[in-house]
């Protein structure tokens, strides 16, 4: 399976990267596109929206459900996706990459320091 070692990660399958301008992007990993198949609809949020570590921030819509993607940090969102739009599907392609959700400006950098390391994330529930 494809684990960015450059990459944070939750237990819900969320993944956050530290960019260099001080904000975190935030997408979904490889295994939650796998467990939901084919994506086909994605909501994401509306830009300044303040959340919270826990909150839901977008929906993946799937051709089997539906799921919420919750927020591993507090912050401020600052863009979304909108190739997601047309594409929903470039997150079962490139979740790493093109199939980025958000970029936020956290309220407090260290909550990052809290997510699980590759390592971590790999030995963590419904990973192997």
């Amino acid at each position: 399976m494809d684990i960015p070692a450059s990459l944070r990660y939750t237990d819900s399958h969320e993944w956050v990267r530290a960019d260099a301008d001080g904000c975190v992007t935030i997408g979904i990993t490889a295994r939650a596109q796998d467990q939901l198949g084919e994506l086909v609809y994605v909501e994401l949020p509306a830009l300044g929206r303040r959340l919270r570590r826990g909150d839901a921030c977008a929906v993946v819509e799937s051709t089997k459900a539906a799921s919420d993607v919750c927020t591993p940090i507090d912050g401020e969102v600052i863009a979304v996706n909108g190739l997601l739009a047309d594409s929903p599907q470039s997150i079962n392609h490139s979740p790493y990459q093109a199939g980025w959700l958000i970029r936020m400006r956290p309220s407090d950098p260290s909550q990052i320091n809290d997510l699980l390391s590759p390592e971590d994330y790999l030995a963590g529930p419904g990973v192997a």
